[in-house]
């Protein structure tokens, strides 16, 4: 059945997790401990919480400088991933005396926006600021790869693609998104966010800043089966992108595909279902009930149906739950203005990584270390936000209640 209406601000007052000396930066949900949640902040400390204690459980002081990015080893979550400047670190969890790295990676040249890991825990991928983004093979404790000369700017974001192993997928300040074979190093498919957009019927500009990629985020392998193969991008200018990524791939393919050889004629590359062609994108801007800045970040919901609602947050103090899939079932008749699930609107911004300051009609770019959120599989405290105070909170998000 469809939702009535949109929920505004469940009653209940976030819980505030304390620990941090400076700016939350980052936080993760552990999967197989559903309590546990792991936090950043500028000052170089990661926190633990207990969401069924009170108290902070214990801090590591592991950086002397901001720490941008944390995740843990897909299969083994003993083990953290720290990213601090242009440095990985890794800890094992149950070494509490010492909290000393068993390994520490430096092959990124600029700082690091986000790392990530693989379903077979055997790449760990880095995104920096020149927009290089490594490949570390955490087997052989050795560099992989390195990917470049793709992204014009700094590359916030990657993510590998767990249906297709040898696959990441990048975005970054040059309103680029970007999947690459990473095992040849080279780009595939390009999509610039930042050219007009057929999917905006609207015509209307979102807001003043550029398309800019803050985040992506991608399907877990336990949530493929009942969720489509899509990335979801956070932007610039206020919009939450949903690409289907396998029609992309095939885009790509096909385009490829029907380059003439010498002496032949070029393929059609005309879709066979023109319908389907159409949802392969969706577009969630203002007009829908969406954010009216900048989007710092996006994550897919573990609680309840694993996936089922796009969680982001923005520079407009907001943080917004969308029942996404209904646009792709095919069987349901409805327009972006039916998607929006639920809005909590907060006392601080998210903030993305570059904000622009306007000066004499030129901008100038000033650098951030942008906050995350993520959400955990538990029925309450459920949604976990880091914003620009040092207080990390856990809402309880309306959706467990809401189910459609």
């Amino acid at each position: 059945m469809a939702e009535e209406s949109v929920e505004t601000n469940p009653t209940r007052a976030p819980r505030r997790l304390k620990g941090h000396k400076a700016m939350a930066t980052c936080c993760i949900a552990s999967t197989h401990r559903p309590a546990l949640i792991a936090s950043s902040d500028e000052d170089g400390r990661v926190c633990w919480f207990d969401m069924r204690s009170k108290d902070v459980l214990y801090t590591m002081d592991v950086a002397q400088n901001p720490i941008s990015s944390l995740c843990f080893k897909q299969g083994n979550e003993d083990i953290l991933y720290v990213s601090s400047e242009n440095e990985v670190k890794v800890f094992d969890v149950h070494m509490l005396a010492s909290w000393k790295p068993l390994e520490s990676y430096n092959y990124n040249k600029e700082e690091i926006n986000q790392i990530t890991c693989n379903s077979k825990s055997s790449f760990i991928a880095a995104a920096d600021d020149g927009g290089d983004i490594k490949i570390i093979d955490i087997r052989q404790k050795c560099l992989y790869k390195t990917l470049r000369a793709a992204h014009e700017s700094i590359c916030s974001s990657v993510q590998f693609l767990p249906w297709r192993p040898w696959e990441v997928i990048t975005g970054g300040l040059d309103s680029k998104l970007i999947m690459w074979d990473f095992s040849k190093g080279k780009p595939f498919k390009v999509m610039d966010l930042g050219k007009s957009d057929p999917e905006n019927s609207s015509g209307a500009p979102q807001c003043f800043n550029p398309a800019f990629v803050h985040a992506i985020a991608v399907p877990e392998v336990d949530m493929l089966d009942k969720v489509d193969k899509i990335c979801v991008v956070a932007r610039g200018d206020g919009v939450v992108d949903v690409i289907n990524i396998e029609s992309e791939f095939e885009v790509a393919k096909s385009r490829a595909s029907s380059k003439p050889k010498k002496g032949g004629q070029p393929k059609s590359t005309k879709p066979e279902n023109q319908d389907q062609d159409r949802r392969t994108r969706l577009h969630l801007d203002y007009t829908s009930g969406g954010h009216t800045a900048a989007v710092s970040c996006v994550a897919f919901s573990k609680f309840g149906e694993k996936g089922k609602y796009i969680i982001s947050g923005g520079n407009d103090k907001a943080v917004k739950a969308w029942n996404w899939s209904r646009y792709f079932e095919a069987d349901q008749t409805c327009d972006n203005n039916d998607l929006l699930h639920l809005n909590i609107d907060l006392s601080r911004k998210m903030m993305a990584k570059i904000t622009y300051v306007p000066r004499s009609f030129v901008f100038r770019e000033k650098s951030l270390m942008g906050n995350w959120l993520c959400t955990t599989p538990t029925d309450s405290d459920n949604l976990v936000v880091c914003d620009t105070s040092k207080v990390v909170k856990s809402h309880q998000s309306a959706t467990c209640k809401l189910e459609a």
